[in-house]
């Protein structure tokens, strides 16, 4: 046995499924059904292949539904960036936009599939109550002094480091604001000329004229998108002029960042601006701008979800969209940003005009939900933002290679609502049978003819990353960490015994030893 001093990061508590709920999805009121945890922490590495698995969170609850079962069966879905090409429709959503930045028109006419996520607690609806009652009670009194005293100076150290970090965050924006590489935060109204020593080359002159802005910046994206040449940015600044590629032809299609980065006039009507901020542990940027995300926040659930104005509580917001069970981290070989969760604000002339809520995990962005002001429906800011977020995981993925794929939550083939995530090519779908991950064109066929699908077609696959040792699965009992192995001898409780096995069926081996498994 060891002691909690000897802590994993990663403590959860887990709950069987109890017979059946309202699907938020078709709204059959017992259809639904899905088994949980509460994690009172949880490591960016867990949760990664947790969701490889069939995960998902909200808040800090963790979920998998029970896909043979339940009535709308929810199969995770990942795009692949690096050859996303975007559609017709989401060529139309981004030019909408340039044209209502340029020159303040609003497109009549069809909001382009906008999509139509339910409400957040809805996707939990049976585990609402449960929520409510561990967000309250699941303090971490009981699990120990040690425990606490640990996550506080933990929360205390990755708070301090944030503001560090913010400062070298905004910088960084600002150069690449200047630059038109984009990401975290990039107007898209073309800025004006940098000031001396303080622009992002500082080998200019401050005066520069637009026309020479913008051929500027179509220099440095071809440059980024050049194999040989450095990442983005400043780097990007020193290679020689002869490694640019051939001019592209006109038969070639635009790369996405072409599409979203498009030159604006001097004089555009409007200017918006991408910014990203750490929401858990909060950043000094996501407290000081909570209030107003929680407005924007509110008037979607009234107005495009139709909740009574006493519904979308600030409790329920940040239940649900801010508190994370996922710890920060910055390794040196990760993203500048660090792993864990963010909010993805849209600024629109100074105000909150959107919200993509969005995990940057090791091998992928995973989004969580967006929300966004009713006033600017037209912009079919549902699409607009996926494909942002699908340019800023191709950006991480320069810095960090093995973060390679865009996670879209659940596909939901029976619900029409919710099968616009399959109009993001190429993508994939997880086989909740065997975990591996099947292109969705091979999964379509299937799925026309059955709601629950094995997708892997080798009859003789099995989950190669399945429970085979369930007595090693790590325990946490009595401020101390032991094998189930130790723990089931001292307990001998057989229906606790199913719980534990079942666990461990679901979470797989490897996060069955790496995680604590809370047992009071």
């Amino acid at each position: 046995m060891a002691s909690c001093t000897a802590l994993s990061s990663s403590i959860v508590e887990y709950f069987q499924g109890d017979g059946f709920y309202r699907c938020g999805y078709c709204k059959n009121e017992s259809g639904s059904r899905s088994n949980g945890m509460w994690a009172h922490s949880m490591t960016v590495q867990d949760y990664q292949d947790l969701i490889d698995r069939g995960w998902r969170r909200s808040g800090k609850y963790v979920y998998k539904p029970v896909m043979n079962e339940t009535c709308c069966p929810q199969y995770t879905i990942r795009c692949r960036p690096s050859q996303f090409q975007p559609s017709k429709s989401h060529k139309k959503v981004l030019k909408k936009m340039l044209k209502f930045l340029a020159k303040g028109e609003i497109s009549k006419g069809n909001r382009e599939d906008e999509p139509m996520e339910p409400p957040m607690e809805d996707a939990v609806a049976g585990d609402v109550a449960l929520i409510n009652k561990l967000d309250i009670q699941c303090d971490f009194k009981k699990l120990g002094d040690n425990i606490k005293e640990r996550l506080e100076r933990e929360e205390k150290k990755g708070k301090s480091a944030q503001k560090e970090e913010s400062g070298d965050l905004i910088q960084s924006q600002d150069k690449r604001a200047k630059l038109g590489s984009g990401e975290p935060a990039h107007s898209v109204a073309v800025p004006p000329a940098p000031k001396p020593g303080k622009g992002a080359d500082l080998s200019k002159p401050p005066c520069r004229k637009a026309k020479e802005i913008r051929k500027e910046r179509k220099r440095l994206k071809l440059m980024q998108r050049n194999p040989a040449g450095e990442c983005e940015g400043l780097q990007a600044q020193r290679e020689p002029p002869s490694s640019l590629p051939p001019k592209a032809k006109s038969n070639q299609p635009k790369a996405l960042e072409d599409l979203i980065f498009e030159s604006l006039p001097e004089d555009a009507s409007h200017k918006l601006e991408v910014r990203l901020v750490r929401s858990s542990p909060p950043s000094c940027q996501f407290k000081a701008t909570m209030l107003e995300s929680y407005q924007v926040y509110k008037r979607y659930q009234m107005v495009i979800h139709n909740h009574p104005p006493d519904k979308p509580t600030m409790s329920q917001f940040t239940r649900f969209l801010c508190s994370s069970p996922l710890e920060a981290e910055n390794p040196p070989n990760g993203p500048d940003c660090g792993y864990g969760s963010f909010h993805q604000q849209y600024w629109l002339d100074g105000k909150i005009i959107a919200v993509g809520v969005i995990d940057i995990l090791p091998y992928c962005v995973s989004s969580v939900y967006l929300y966004y002001d009713p006033d600017y429906s037209f912009l079919s800011l549902g699409v607009y933002s996926a494909l942002r977020e699908i340019a800023f995981t191709k950006q991480l993925h320069e810095k960090t290679p093995q973060l390679s794929y865009y996670y879209m939550g659940f596909y939901i083939h029976s619900c029409p609502k919710m099968k616009y995530k399959g109009h993001y090519r190429p993508s994939d779908l997880l086989c909740p049978e065997t975990y591996v991950w099947v292109p969705i064109e091979q999964c379509l066929p299937a799925l026309e003819n059955s709601k629950y699908c094995r997708f892997n077609q080798d009859p003789k696959a099995v989950d190669e990353g399945r429970s085979k040792e369930p007595d090693r699965v790590q325990v946490f009992y009595k401020k101390a960490i032991m094998p189930y192995g130790v723990y089931k001898k001292q307990r001998r409780d057989a229906s606790e015994e199913a719980d534990v096995l079942q666990y461990a069926s679901l979470v797989g081996q490897a996060c069955a030893e790496r995680m604590l498994l809370f047992r009071s």
